[in-house]
């Protein structure tokens, strides 16, 4: 299971810290849960792994109790294993929760933003950071706006392919390795690892950096991936889909991305092909493909 230490979660989503401790904290959900319920001290179907909210709505509530009512809530609540408990828009921590969470080794952070905002960047940097990931070969670029993936084995093009569509105005993500992440249930994300990001490999001229070569506008850090195009050497026995009626997939982290093999002989341009594809990926995306037009127009004669 993919995890944040509660140290780097701290540090990103800039929190203030009230009550430290002595673990070694680790957040595995981006889900958070506000304790709105927990005040009247109802436990059932409690989420105890997720990260624990007090807003402006708890806080009246809670600022209104006696200190033995508001330590009796804090004390119930610091029973369970949180990761953290939360007080957003600088909100005062009280007493009876800083002594019962000094007790029960529990963190208590304050975060400046109001709670919507707080909730918002801490899904979006918790999602990213807990997402299945996995590392794939092949070269990563947007193409008009469409995310296309390139495989192919060793020496068949796909690096250089990748300079033309660079040097035709299109952005690079990645080349050689892809880290891949899943962003929910329908999404899949691609991006450079660190050490190699914005850096193409062409051989016979080894490692060239394309955001010093061509300009910060012709890379970007992540791009969602729309397309796969897997390259493969012309071979004049296999039958290729010329109409393109059948659609094919392939499957990155368990989503079913669409898929289109290219054949690469000398004499093709790979570069306006793959612009090509990209468009028509888009077009289907709207609701036409020419195919089935062509086909429509076939059955109408």
């Amino acid at each position: 299971m993919q995890s944040v230490k509660i140290k780097k979660y701290i540090e990103v989503i800039k929190l203030e810290e009230i009550v430290t401790n002595t673990k070694n904290v680790k957040i595995v959900t981006s889900e958070v849960n506000r304790i709105g319920l927990q005040l009247v001290e109802y436990y059932e179907h409690f989420s105890e792994q997720r990260i624990q909210v007090v807003g402006n709505s708890e806080w009246s509530y809670l600022e209104k109790l006696d200190s033995d009512r508001r330590r009796s809530i804090a004390k119930k609540l610091m029973s369970y294993k949180i990761p953290c408990l939360i007080f957003t828009r600088n909100l005062k921590v009280f007493d009876e929760f800083i002594e019962e969470a000094k007790e029960k080794d529990v963190v208590i952070l304050k975060s400046k933003y109001t709670t919507t905002k707080f909730i918002s960047k801490s899904s979006e940097f918790l999602d990213k950071a807990l997402a299945k990931t996995v590392t794939v070969h092949g070269v990563l670029l947007d193409v008009y706006g469409i995310g296309i993936l390139i495989f192919g084995k060793s020496g068949i093009g796909k690096s250089e392919t990748a300079l033309e569509l660079i040097k035709r105005g299109h952005r690079f993500i990645a080349d050689d390795a892809i880290t891949i992440r899943k962003i929910g249930e329908e999404h899949i994300i691609g991006e450079a690892p660190q050490i190699i990001r914005n850096l193409l490999e062409l051989r016979g001229i080894g490692i060239i950096d394309i955001s010093r070569l061509y300009g910060i506008g012709s890379v970007r850090e992540e791009k969602q991936i729309d397309l796969v195009i897997e390259f493969e050497e012309w071979d004049k026995k296999k039958n290729y889909d010329r109409l393109g009626l059948d659609d094919k997939h392939t499957s990155l982290l368990d989503i079913k991305i669409s898929k289109l093999n290219i054949p690469v002989k000398p004499g093709r341009n790979l570069a306006m092909i793959v612009e090509a594809a990209a468009i028509n990926h888009r077009q289907k995306s709207m609701g036409f493909n020419a195919a089935v037009e062509l086909e429509k127009r076939l059955l109408n004669e």
